[in-house]
């Protein structure tokens, strides 16, 4: 009795646990869902999270090259330019989050602001490292000013001859990264105010570092995780003005740092950047995995920067050049200013037929961003973008010699970054181990309730066996008796 009581506990407990494992394995996910959702939410409550959010505990470097000019004359004489890539110069991005304002809406302004130190370790050369690029204030507003009356062109190069500018600057890294003094730009800021970006000293980095990139305001998630991370407004703008479409004046995607959880191969990566004066979008490339943490890599599809003809959504960027070009002079005090990819890759193969010296490779020069799909959360990081200027000659000046028609790489820089350390393991542990152990446990539950079913299943069939054995002894001793008797 007591053994059949145990069978009959035993059966209840397996089948217990077969049910219990079977709840876990639709349930887990939901509960894994729901527990990455509540931990993501923009919260100071959120430790971890909140954390990486506003202050961006992770390396963030910003490294630099330049095209040092080998033929400065031979340009000015009509020749093809021959560049040499100088670099690289590596510095360390420290990004903070300033002027937090939670509101009413679920959503959350900030500014961010950014500083640079130069990693001397990390670099090849130094600071004091002696270049030589074509000179913006001069060739730069030489295309401005072309179509102006040949006698106010005469009088703008008899300026650039009386403050001694030159086509083409020959500075230490440091200099035309961050800035020198310039007669000529303190003239320009005196008696032509709003020219020229800054104010201060000119260099092509000078309004970016201790600076921030503006008032973004993003929703925090908590009522809709869909929208985390969305940019709500720049600047108080919910579109931008600069472009002559509607589609190319949206302000879309994330500002750029993270984006919304549960993303699928189809999802893409949009984000509005300052500094690009734009929204752009990254495409799914391929699945991968960084220290045992799934991800998917996204890129920047060929159409990124494509110019109208060759992609009509493109056409409010223009007026276009080749495509693999991304005209910002509206964005840049009308200064004849292009983005690309680093070495023209992706862009129209005849921009390197203008420039010696390029040697594009998707490796060395195309942009990533790996991301956990799980939870939006990016792991390894590398936006590269080249910064080339229109040039021309302009006649009546006379600083533009006979150059012949060319798009000039100046500099291309790259911004990457990646977790690792104490929040890599924890992220691991949190999203990875954890998920994998409540998988590993469901799977167990139903094998244990199911084993031991089987085994109490067997132990009834093998009772009931010896029992029929016995039975048929008791009957064999009987007629072995009856036999004898007779």
């Amino acid at each position: 009795m007591n053994k059949s009581k145990l069978a009959v506990g035993l059966l209840v407990v397996g089948t217990l646990t077969v049910v219990f494992g079977t709840v876990l394995v639709f349930v887990g996910p939901i509960i894994i869902d729901n527990q990455i959702v509540k931990n993501l939410v923009i919260d100071p409550k959120n430790e971890m999270s909140y954390t990486m959010w506003k202050d961006v505990p992770v390396p963030f470097f910003m490294t630099v090259y330049f095209f040092n000019v080998l033929n400065p004359t031979e340009v000015l004489a009509g020749e093809k330019p021959m560049v040499e890539q100088r670099g690289p110069y590596v510095y360390r991005k420290r990004i903070q989050k300033q002027n937090i304002t939670f509101h009413p809406n679920h959503t959350v302004s900030y500014l961010e602001y950014r500083s640079y130190f130069f990693e001397p370790s990390m670099s090849v050369g130094n600071e004091s490292d002696v270049v030589t690029i074509p000179n913006m204030l001069v060739l730069g507003a030489a295309v401005m000013m072309e179509n102006l009356p040949f006698p106010v062109r005469l009088m703008i190069s008899t300026t650039f001859k009386t403050f001694k500018e030159g086509p083409f600057l020959t500075k230490s890294v440091g200099k035309l990264m961050w800035g020198y003094d310039s007669k000529l730009v303190d003239f320009l800021n005196k008696w032509l105010p709003g020219m020229l970006p800054s104010t201060g000293k000119f260099g092509l980095f000078a309004e970016f570092n201790n600076s921030n990139t503006g008032l973004f305001t993003i929703h925090t998630g908590e009522d809709d995780i869909r929208l985390i991370h969305k940019v709500d407004s720049w600047n108080g703008m919910t579109k931008l003005t600069n472009w002559k479409t509607p589609q190319c004046n949206m302000i879309n995607g994330t500002a750029g740092q993270m984006w919304p959880p549960f993303m699928t191969k189809e999802s893409t990566l949009p984000f509005y950047s300052p500094d690009a004066c734009r929204s752009l979008e990254m495409v799914y490339q391929r699945e991968g995995i960084m220290e045992g943490i799934p991800l998917y890599r996204y890129v920047a599809p060929k159409t990124l920067f494509a110019n109208g003809s060759d992609y009509a959504p493109n056409e409010g960027f223009c007026p276009c050049r080749q495509s693999g070009l991304l005209n910002v002079s509206s964005c840049r005090s009308n200064s004849p200013v292009f983005i690309s990819h680093p070495h023209f890759y992706n862009a129209d193969p005849v921009l390197l037929d203008y420039v010696q010296g390029l040697q594009p490779t998707e490796d060395q020069h195309g942009l990533f961003i790996d991301i956990h799909p799980e939870t939006g959360v990016p792991l390894n990081v590398s936006i590269r973008l080249q910064l080339n200027l229109y040039m021309k000659k302009v006649s009546g000046i006379t600083e533009t010699g006979k150059i012949s028609e060319v798009m000039m790489p100046m500099m291309w820089f790259e911004e990457n970054g990646y977790i690792d350390g104490e929040i890599l393991t924890t992220f691991h542990t949190n999203l990875v181990l954890l998920p994998k152990v409540m998988v590993y446990m469901q799977y167990c539950f139903i094998v244990l309730g199911l084993a031991t079913i089987l085994g109490v299943v067997l132990l009834y069939y093998r009772k009931k066996a010896s029992v029929k054995d016995t039975v048929n002894s008791a009957d064999a001793l009987k007629q072995d008796g009856q036999m004898y008797r007779e």
